[in-house]
C-alpha cells in the first residue's frame, strides 16, 4: 500500500472574523499518496490555492490538521517550515518570478546553492529540454521557456514535492503541452509527488487522482484509471 505524501484532518483556514470572515476551507479530509500526478481543480475562489498553500509550508491552517508524511506541519515553528520547504517543496507559479539579470543558468544557481542534495544547473535545464539555453537571459526566452527554466529551478534542489499553480495559465496550447510533459517527466524520473492547481478541467485527465474542489470544500475525488498524455488532452 502506498504511503500519503500529504494528509489533511478537518483543515479549516479562515480569513478576517465576524459578518466579515472568508471560509476558505471548510474542514478538508485528504489524503494523497506518494509518487503521483495529482490536480486541484476549481473555480477560483474554492479552496484550491490555499490548501497548496498551507501543505506547501507558505500558510497555516485556522483549525485541523496538515501533515506531510508523519511530521505535522500545524506544529511546526516557522523555522522548521522554512527547512521543510527547503529541503522537500518546489514551487512552479503563472508568472515566473525569474532574476532579469541573470542568466538560466544563474536562476537555476539560487536554488542549488541553498539545497541539499541538489542536481547540477546544466543537468536540472537539459531535463526541462533547455540544454542549449543556459546562457540566456529570460528576455531572450519565449514564455514557455521561461516557464521550463521555472520547473528547472523548483526540480534541481531534487523535491519530494512539486506544486504548480496555474503552470500553463500565460501559455498557448502547444507550449501548454509541452510544459505538462517536464511536469510528467520530473513526476516518473525523480518520484516526485506533483500537485496542479489549474480551473483547466482537461488537464485532470494525465492525472492519477482530481481533487475536484468547490466553497472551500472537497466535492469530489477521482482516480483515473486511464490517463491521457499531454498531447492526447483537449485544450
Amino acid at each position: 500500500m502506498k504511503k500519503n505524501t500529504f494528509s489533511t484532518k478537518g483543515l479549516t483556514k479562515v480569513y478576517g472574523e465576524g459578518r466579515s470572515a472568508v471560509h476558505a476551507l471548510r474542514g478538508v479530509d485528504l489524503d494523497i499518496p506518494e509518487g503521483e500526478i495529482v490536480v486541484l481543480l476549481g473555480p477560483s475562489g474554492s479552496g484550491k490555492s490555499t490548501l497548496l498553500n498551507i501543505i506547501g509550508g507558505l500558510d497555516r491552517g485556522t483549525d485541523g490538521d496538515a501533515f506531510f508524511q508523519d511530521q505535522n506541519l500545524s506544529e511546526m515553528t516557522d523555522k522548521q517550515l522554512t527547512l521543510y520547504r527547503r529541503n522537500h517543496v518546489g514551487f512552479v507559479f503563472q508568472f515566473y518570478n525569474l532574476m532579469p539579470s541573470l542568466t538560466a543558468r544563474e536562476n537555476v544557481e539560487l536554488v542549488t546553492e541553498i539545497a541539499n542534495d541538489p542536481m547540477g544547473p546544466d543537468d536540472a535545464l537539459a531535463m526541462v529540454g533547455l540544454r542549449e539555453r543556459v546562457d540566456h537571459f529570460p528576455a531572450q526566452l519565449s514564455g514557455g521557456e521561461q516557464q521550463r527554466v521555472a520547473i528547472a529551478r523548483a526540480v534541481a534542489k531534487n523535491p519530494t514535492v512539486l506544486f504548480c499553480d496555474e503552470p500553463t495559465g500565460a501559455l498557448d496550447s502547444m507550449t501548454g503541452r509541452a510544459v505538462l510533459n517536464v511536469l510528467k517527466d520530473v513526476n516518473e524520473k525523480l518520484g516526485a509527488t506533483v500537485l496542479i492547481v489549474t480551473h483547466a478541467a482537461s488537464q485532470a485527465a494525465m492525472a492519477d487522482r482530481v481533487i475536484h474542489f468547490a466553497d472551500g470544500a472537497i466535492r469530489e475525488v477521482v482516480v483515473n484509471k486511464n490517463k491521457l498524455t499531454p498531447e492526447e488532452i483537449d485544450w
